[in-house]
């Protein structure tokens, strides 16, 4: 059974940068899509950033993130990244990190997942 852990969440004020980790254990992150997404108080659950399981490993942002964050992966350590650049007050949210079950897909951000991480708490406030 695959588990994420999230980490390095925090207060952070506008303009700041934050990096966030998953890491995965009781499986491989080989080959697998992997999402990032992000639930704010009130707010729909949305995808931020996707990275895909083929395709060499294509990604995709959304337009409210697009150029600010950047999603790696680093297989060796089995973990998965979340770069936050530029943060405004509206990226505060708790972020998640997902995985699909099935191999060798392309990412999308409608894509669904089936393993999930326990959220880590995002604020962007001064």
């Amino acid at each position: 059974q695959l588990r994420l852990v999230e980490s390095g969440g925090g207060l952070v004020q506008p303009g700041g940068s934050l990096r966030l980790s998953c890491a995965a254990s009781g499986s491989t992150l080989d080959y697998r899509t992997i999402g990032w997404l992000r639930q704010a108080p009130g707010k729909d659950r949305e995808g931020v950033s996707c990275i895909s399981g083929s395709g060499g490993g294509s990604t995709n942002y959304a337009d409210s993130v697009k150029g600010r964050f950047t999603i790696s992966r680093d297989n060796a350590k089995n973990t998965v990244y979340l770069q936050m650049n530029s943060l405004k007050p509206e990226d505060t949210a708790v972020y998640y990190c997902a995985v699909d079950r099935v191999l060798n897909r392309r990412c999308s951000l409608s894509s669904t997942y089936d393993y999930w991480g326990q959220g880590t708490q995002v604020t962007v406030s001064s």
